[in-house]
């Protein structure tokens, strides 16, 4: 009897053992990963998990690290190209998929990685796709595909009688697109439930099914992210949400006694209410929206022209906020000049491999594998030297307190960073005042709106 060929969902010991490890670095790289409404996603049927596209590799991996469940992905094609690559992918569970940037003629080798997909769905394993085909480092969201109601169509088809499939938004929202340690805030939307799609539109023809269904799940991403909608006015836009979110935060907490006010769910809320208050003033009234919006854009290009960070802009007793810093930053360098030393090898691998990538959305994925890859194996030839060279009971006590050395040191570097920052803004009295000349702007014009 021929043996069966292997299929990418099926169970893998090897797998299963390094997603313990994949895991806990996920959750590690990130000071806080909150999942919101994962209750949301069915067990009755088949799912495909639709996320947002924003910050490369590390979208997937957010997803991932939802459940112990497998989930099986796609990756763009071209990175398959290379054998090697290939076969870590296929271990890992990634499917190769064609863009149509690729060209119509390449985008017709898709054919077999949907085929594989609805395989992967009809035996109730977790399939996710991200939509959008392309990544973008931006609180926004690109048109979205058809390959996903592509294959969640024919995958309904073959189900059994009774079975749904569902296509479940995914929105990540990152405190920070760039930063390794920043935040993650995960968000399950509402399903669309395929099977009950179908039955109550018979007689509609496919691609109108299709388009309806790709408005009815771009819509319940956008719910679930901060959406800003135009790229012309994002940099203003998002200053705006990062200068006003404390003052709208105030009032949020007052209004959800269990939320505190410096929650990712808090600041997610407060973030969305503030860009829906910029859209309605640009609609009702355009010329107070434009005169806010011009003085966010001089104050987003003189803060970026005197490299001081948002988060130091936001500050509102920055002396105070500084002293505290600095408390902290001279009481862990015992701590964290060590910790630096010995990550030193791992930073100057980081460091020339980001050097090859343009693309800052791929610096936290790069980071990430460098880090999972590299740490192990360094950790090992540090174990060797000191037990070679110290008594084992300080070889042992030297090699635990280096274990965590690559957080450490990199949120040190971060808490330096931020300092330095947060002094250019205590001396920059121009940027300061433009700070007070933005919330004076915006509560004059909006929230004397909203009243009215």
């Amino acid at each position: 009897m021929a043996k069966r060929k292997r299929k990418i969902q099926d169970a893998d010991g090897l797998y299963s053992f390094l997603r313990n490890y994949v895991d806990f670095m996920i959750r590690h790289s990130y000071k806080e990963i909150k999942y919101i409404g994962l209750e949301k996603i069915p067990t009755d049927g088949a799912v495909i998990i639709a996320p947002n596209h924003t910050n490369a590799l590390m979208d997937a991996l957010v997803v991932l690290c939802r459940h112990k469940t497998p989930t099986v992905f796609v990756a763009r094609a071209d990175l398959f190209k290379i054998p090697i690559l290939k076969k870590i992918f296929t271990f890992l569970k990634i499917m190769p998929i064609m863009r149509i940037r690729d060209g119509v003629s390449e985008v017709k080798k898709n054919d077999e990685t949907i085929q594989k997909s609805i395989d992967v769905l009809l035996d109730k394993v977790p399939f996710c796709i991200l939509p959008e085909g392309t990544h973008r480092a931006m609180h926004s969201l690109l048109p979205l595909g058809k390959g996903i109601f592509r294959i969640a169509l024919q995958t309904q088809e073959l189900l059994p009688n009774g079975t749904p499939l569902y296509i479940v938004p995914f929105g990540i929202e990152y405190g920070n697109f760039f930063r390794f340690r920043s935040t993650v805030l995960a968000q399950v939307g509402d399903p669309i439930n395929v099977k009950e799609f179908l039955e109550a539109h018979p007689d509609t023809p496919v691609p109108v099914m299709m388009n309806e269904m790709k408005d009815i799940l771009t819509q319940r991403m956008k719910d679930i992210i901060v959406y800003i909608p135009d790229d012309e006015h994002y940099d203003a836009t998002y200053e705006l949400c990062a200068v006003m979110n404390n003052q709208y935060a105030k009032r949020y907490a007052k209004e959800h006694p269990l939320e505190k006010r410096r929650s990712l769910t808090t600041r997610y809320a407060c973030n969305k209410a503030i860009v829906n208050d910029i859209t309605e003033l640009r609609r009702q009234k355009p010329e107070e929206a434009e005169k806010l919006l011009s003085l966010a854009r001089k104050f987003h290009d003189k803060r970026e022209k005197a490299q001081i960070s948002l988060s130091s802009a936001v500050v509102k007793k920055p002396l105070y906020s500084n002293l505290l810093k600095n408390i902290i930053f001279l009481i862990t360098l015992p701590y964290t000049i060590p910790a630096g030393i010995v990550t030193l090898p791992l930073t100057g691998v980081i460091g020339f491999l980001l050097s090859k990538f343009k693309d800052k959305a791929f610096h936290n994925s790069v980071r990430f594998v460098a880090t999972l890859l590299l740490w192990p194996l360094l950790m090992i030839i540090y174990a060797v030297l000191a037990f070679c060279l110290l008594p084992w009971e300080w070889a042992l006590v030297a090699w635990l307190l280096s274990i965590p050395a690559p957080i450490i040191s990199q949120d040190a570097y971060r808490l330096l960073r931020i300092m330095i920052s947060d002094v250019k803004f205590t001396y920059n009295g121009k940027i300061r005042r433009m700070v007070k000349d933005l919330r004076k702007t915006y509560n004059q014009y909006v929230i004397y709106w909203c009243k009215n």
